[in-house]
């Protein structure tokens, strides 16, 4: 698993998250990770806190532990 950082520039008002450390095993799985760790389509804005999974920009950051997987810490924007 690597850890990735995403990020997002689309909903940037409140109750947002505008980024999110995540460990995957690729960039892809990254960008399909919404920032709740809830389950989510990759298409929709979920309920305008994240965005649609195109505009998830992606950066490796690092490599995770073992048995680390998911999101490891988010910013959320809270109104």
């Amino acid at each position: 698993m690597n850890l990735y950082l995403i990020s997002q520039k689309v909903n940037n008002g409140y109750d947002t998250y505008d980024s999110a450390v995540v460990a995957a095993e690729s960039e892809d799985a990254a960008r399909s990770i919404h920032p709740s760790g809830s389950d989510w389509d990759g298409e929709s804005q979920m309920y305008g806190t994240w965005c649609a999974k195109e505009n998830v920009t992606v950066r490796l950051i690092g490599t995770a532990a073992d048995g680390v997987s998911g999101v490891i810490c988010a910013s959320f924007r809270a109104g």
